[in-house]
């Protein structure tokens, strides 16, 4: 679409004024391991660590006479808006989930300064985006919505219009993460077929894939916030209506515990921070395999703002996924030695994690939670086999989510 690139384009050459383009930078870690040339467009560099303030910007441009602007948002769409608030000296009300991470609302506060307000309502995205909604047609201003509008759409479409300059053609194949759907649109709508492209999301929420399914939008019953930055239930109309050719066959869910195996494998090998949706390209590659061999693939990173105090939960969701971190529950014998017996039975890279007493089943037994971690998921079968023929009874809850999320 020639008018559409130029509307990109042109609103691209509007932002150097207010920030310089993101890096596309070629990862050599990742082209080795994947026989491929692989480069990341870092959107997790901009000046509010994703690529939303793109969208805020090009309707924020459009619309000098407009003084309020409504946002609503779990975090990214929010810092955004908050910058461009700032930038253009307009006011912004942002309602946020209280779910939302810390690190979110507190960046949000210093983007915005005195010229937002940010207003914490529901538990989750849905519910905010009603308020905000609703207070937007009350006070008369511009609800700026997080995806599915066309100058947001055309915003986020300048990531391609960099990726096509720093490169000098369009890739290959380029890998983009999902939640509401602007940021796919908008490229797709630019780079057309010319490349071939996966679209990633969270398997816990999946919601392109669940309209494609359906042939229309359609809200998931649940969504796992995990992914906060592509968690949502529903994706956009305008969006998908960009989107809905793009086939199931180009589209990938990724289970939200091993996306956190490639947050640390980029925090350790690379030093870059990720927030989970910010990394759901680069997971991608895992499942992509041979068809990207001895291509030029682009990979978003989409966002960098991560809270270290979740750096613990990263880990735990990791160590699981992998194998090399297991729970149970231990019916341990009330009698001297049993205690004894259970740790000869442990072999020398298996450390104990996690030891609880959580009551006597009965006079000559008691339960015991046991947190196991290992550094090689084998490790498990031998212990496992040595403590059957110990005699112990045991149950594995590591993947029973409800005892799990109660114990553990």
């Amino acid at each position: 679409m020639t008018d559409f690139k130029t509307i990109a384009r042109a609103a691209a050459a509007e932002m150097r004024a207010v920030f310089a383009e993101t890096p596309l930078s070629r990862n050599a870690h990742l082209s080795d391991l994947y026989g491929a040339d692989i480069w990341l467009k870092r959107e997790d560099l901009s000046p509010v660590r994703s690529y939303k303030l793109r969208g805020a910007f090009n309707a924020m441009r459009k619309r000098p006479e407009q003084d309020l602007f409504v946002a609503a948002s779990a975090g990214n769409h929010a810092q955004g808006v908050a910058f461009m608030c700032r930038h253009f000296g307009k006011t912004g009300v942002i309602f946020m989930p209280v779910t939302t991470p810390q690190q979110k609302i507190q960046k949000t506060r210093m983007f915005g300064g005195d010229a937002i307000e940010i207003r914490m309502i529901g538990d989750y995205f849905d519910d905010c985006l009603q308020a905000a909604q609703e207070f937007c047609a009350e006070a008369g201003g511009h609800f700026l919505s997080p995806f599915d509008d066309e100058d947001v759409i055309e915003g986020q479409a300048t990531v391609a219009v960099e990726i096509e300059e720093e490169l000098g053609q369009a890739p290959d194949h380029i890998v983009v993460p999902v939640g509401g759907g602007g940021l796919s649109a908008g490229m797709l709508t630019y780079f057309g077929n010319g490349p071939a492209w996966t679209f990633v999301e969270p398997a816990g929420g999946a919601c392109l894939h669940a309209a494609l399914r359906a042939g229309e939008p359609v809200r998931l019953p649940s969504v796992n916030t995990f992914a906060d930055g592509a968690a949502v239930a529903k994706i956009g109309e305008r969006t998908f209506e960009r989107l809905k050719s793009v086939g199931l066959a180009n589209t990938l869910t990724i289970p939200e515990d091993r996306l956190c195996t490639t947050i640390l494998e980029m925090l350790n090998v690379e030093g870059i921070v990720l927030e989970p949706a910010g990394a759901l390209a680069i997971d991608a590659l895992k499942d992509l395999g041979g068809s990207i061999r001895g291509k030029t693939v682009v990979c978003m990173t989409t966002g960098g703002n991560f809270d270290f105090e979740r750096l613990p939960e990263v880990k735990e969701r990791a160590q699981r996924f992998s194998g090399i971190k297991k729970y149970f529950i231990l019916r341990l014998p009330q009698r001297p030695g049993a205690l004894k017996d259970f740790l000869t039975a442990l072999g020398p890279d298996d450390d104990i994690a996690r030891f609880e007493y959580l009551k006597k089943s009965a006079r000559n037994f008691g339960s015991v939670l046991i947190g196991i971690e290992t550094t090689d998921a084998r490790n498990f079968d031998r212990l496992f086999a040595d403590l059957d023929a110990r005699g112990f009874v045991y149950q594995d809850i590591t993947e029973d989510e409800i005892l799990a999320q109660f114990l553990i």
